[in-house]
């Protein structure tokens, strides 16, 4: 067996390492353009295959550094993580964006991307009924969507993302409102009482003027008619009638605590 004597065997090893490091190092986009890094990233995009974008697009910021280019890199980085269900990624990327470029004509879209990240299109009624629970962290995730759209809609009113803003910001509060009146239901039926009148009280507090409203204020007056809460009951029977008199629209009359967390008019 061939042996290699001690002297000469550091230097085999370091030659060995050496070939190994500049194989596995080896940049196949070394020699490329940006607008070739660009193209490939967008064709990955296209593809589907979000995962392999995502570097691509990272290769693109840093070779086209202080560029418009690089910008859009990273807004496109930002939609292929989203995309690729990294959405903590995602979200990072847009904060850093946001605040390396607060003048960006692009922050409009880069504040509705953020919504996207964090909506969920299952909230509310749906999610309950699949026996899927809306956790405190999804509400709250739900609420960062909000405040994003929000910021969409009252900074760039005429923006082409403005009015999905809108219709987003519609859902989030209806299917938060409409989940807290289930888990109410829920306790109700289960003759939880107290635990159906907190439930109801806090969708009253919190979703003022929703669809939802309805339905809280029922269960309030059912709940307290079982405990025998006899002036609480007809109080929130009269806010009822005063706030859906014959049946009407939802209204706002005898819902004026303090403000809720969604309204900014």
């Amino acid at each position: 067996m061939l042996r290699l004597s001690s002297p000469l065997l550091p230097a085999v090893l370091a030659a060995g390492l050496l070939a190994a490091c500049s194989s596995t190092q080896e940049d196949p986009t070394a020699k490329w353009t940006p607008d070739r890094i660009y193209t490939e990233a967008r064709d990955e995009v296209s593809a589907g295959a979000f995962d392999k974008a995502v570097p691509l697009f990272e290769k693109l910021e840093g070779r086209a550094a202080g560029t418009p280019l690089a910008q859009q890199a990273q807004l496109e980085k930002a939609y292929a993580q989203y995309k690729a269900g990294e959405k903590a990624q995602a979200q990072a990327t847009l904060d850093r964006f946001l605040k390396l470029h607060p003048a960006s004509p692009a922050t409009d879209y880069a504040l509705y991307l953020k919504g996207l990240v964090n909506f969920n299109d299952n909230l509310g009624m749906f999610s309950w009924i699949s026996r899927q629970d809306l956790s405190e962290r999804d509400q709250q995730a739900a609420k960062d969507s909000y405040e994003s759209f929000r910021a969409v809609v009252t900074r760039f009113p005429e923006s082409k993302y403005a009015n999905d803003s809108r219709q987003r910001m519609t859902y989030i509060v209806n299917s938060l409102a409409q989940y807290e009146v289930h888990v109410a239901r829920y306790y109700y039926e289960r003759g939880a009482y107290v635990a159906a009148i907190g439930r109801a009280q806090t969708a009253l507090a919190e979703y003022e003027g929703v669809p939802a409203v309805r339905e809280a204020l029922q269960i309030l007056i059912k709940s307290y008619d079982a405990l025998g809460m006899t002036q609480l009951r007809d109080d929130s029977q009269r806010v009822l009638d005063s706030t859906f008199p014959e049946g009407g629209t939802p209204g706002t009359a005898g819902l004026t605590k303090s403000s809720p967390w969604w309204k900014f008019w």
